[in-house]
């Protein structure tokens, strides 16, 4: 997919919402949606900023500074996005936070280590009492450089790189990196491969929404509800172990197809927990909507419109801000054409709304699957790759929202990429959803969902 080079004139006045942006040795790129590419040459190292319009880029053009030393002349933020671009000998200024103004205002620091497995991040509140007045979030402690390690490879090979962008959503990345490989080299997968795809993230989006789902309840005060939805998070997990030899199906979506085929035995596990989810649901939504963790989830952690359209983020976040944005409607991929996916919303834009979408989203992947594994199609399950050159763009719809990745491949290597996860346009909504009781942040984090990996690679 060749990008649309505009002027500088043209390139800083976006008609649509903003997807990503990165930059090369000569050029800055921004994706629109639903998948419009656009370019403009970079002169003197620089490039006029998108953020003053579409304040989603801010994170984007400081990564692009920190990797490639390209600069978005007019930026609304020009903090850096990786934070251990510190000399050996550990010389560099410290990260500095500007506490919001007002007499009796402090700051409380939380991270980026944690007592747990929780991924490296660091929150800095201002607050007043008990009143969160401004959250300044900073990521960029584990940039792994997973850019730099899947140039100079084939796609194949590079896909296990894309696979652990974030572990989570690792059918999601593998897919939107098979998509664009294939866009590239002019692929087409086999129509078994396409629906296995379709059954492998559906069951993913199950497995993830069930894990935070419980993890909201638990922060609510709702234990025996999260340990409901731990064990329908098991029981998904052990039907992909069935159905596919992993728990997470890492590395199993690859350019070409997939590289494992369904498994004697794998139908059926995996229609015992859709089973089991089918009958679990009506009474997980009545924990959820009752007095108890309805009242606590209502009115914590708004998104207003306003900010939700600035921004538009994909996912439940929009979604439950009204938002109907879902990739695999559009801009659409195989092999959701012909299933007709049905898109929850809601309007509060507060935890609450957030998982009544989630428990939606669950009922209606639950759905997809059984029409997935009813039409198999027979067949192989995936294709060479030709040794060719081309640019490619690919989507998929994670748990959280669309995941794109850009690829430009010379001759079967691949000579640069750039990928964009849900997240980076989660986590600035997650700054100002926080204003509140500080006690509510944990719960407000979680009813968000956002990545620290997916902005960190």
């Amino acid at each position: 997919m060749k990008a649309r080079l505009l002027d500088a004139t043209e390139w800083a006045d976006p008609r649509a919402p903003f997807i990503a942006l990165w930059t090369d040795a000569a050029y800055a790129y921004a994706l629109l949606q639903p998948a419009e590419l656009l370019a403009t040459p970079l002169i003197d190292g620089g490039y006029p900023a998108l953020s003053p319009r579409a304040p989603g880029a801010a994170w984007f053009e400081r990564l692009a500074h920190n990797l490639n030393g390209a600069t978005a002349i007019g930026a609304i933020d020009t903090r850096p996005a990786v934070e251990q671009l510190r000399a050996p000998d550990g010389a560099g200024t410290w990260p500095e936070f500007a506490a919001a103004a007002g007499e009796g205002v402090h700051q409380v620091a939380m991270g980026p280590v944690f007592g747990t497995i929780t991924e490296p991040a660091h929150y800095r509140f201002s607050v007043l009492g008990e009143q969160v007045l401004k959250l300044e979030i900073r990521h960029g402690y584990a940039h792994r450089g997973i850019l730099a390690l899947i140039r100079g490879k084939s796609p194949r090979l590079a896909a296990r790189f894309a696979a652990r962008i974030s572990g989570d959503a690792t059918v999601a990345h593998s897919l939107a990196f098979a998509h664009a490989a294939e866009a590239a080299l002019g692929v087409q997968p086999p129509p078994r491969a396409q629906a296995l795809r379709g059954v492998m993230a559906e069951l993913e989006r199950i497995a993830n929404h069930a894990r935070d789902l419980g993890e909201i309840a638990g922060l609510a005060g709702g234990a025996v509800l999260q340990t409901r939805l731990g064990a329908q998070r098991e029981a998904f997990c052990a039907a992909a172990y069935a159905a596919f030899g992993h728990r997470l199906m890492m590395d199993l979506v690859i350019p070409g197809g997939v590289a494992e085929d369904l498994r004697s035995g794998g139908a059926a596990a995996i229609g015992a927990a859709l089973a089991g989810l089918e009958v679990a649901l009506p009474a997980l939504n009545r924990m959820f909507c009752g007095a108890g963790l309805e009242n606590r989830l209502a009115g914590t952690g708004v998104i207003p419109h306003a900010l939700a359209a600035a921004y538009a983020p994909g996912g439940f976040v929009g979604r439950a801000c009204g938002q109907r944005a879902d990739a695999r409607q559009r801009p659409g991929y195989p092999p959701y054409a012909g299933l007709a996916v049905n898109v929850p919303v809601a309007a509060g834009g507060d935890a609450a709304a957030r998982v009544r979408v989630r428990l939606a989203e669950l009922a209606e992947s639950t759905r997809l699957i059984r029409l997935l594994l009813r039409d198999l199609p027979e067949g192989t399950i995936a294709v060479a790759p030709p040794p060719e050159s081309g640019e490619g763009l690919g989507v998929a719809e994670s748990f959280r929202g669309p995941v794109w990745t850009w690829l430009s491949v010379a001759s079967g290597t691949i000579a640069d990429v750039f990928i964009a996860d849900a997240s980076a346009l989660h986590w600035p909504l997650l700054e100002q959803a926080a204003a509140g009781a500080l006690a509510d942040f944990p719960l407000i984090e979680k009813s968000i969902g956002a990545s620290c990996a997916g902005v960190d690679f």
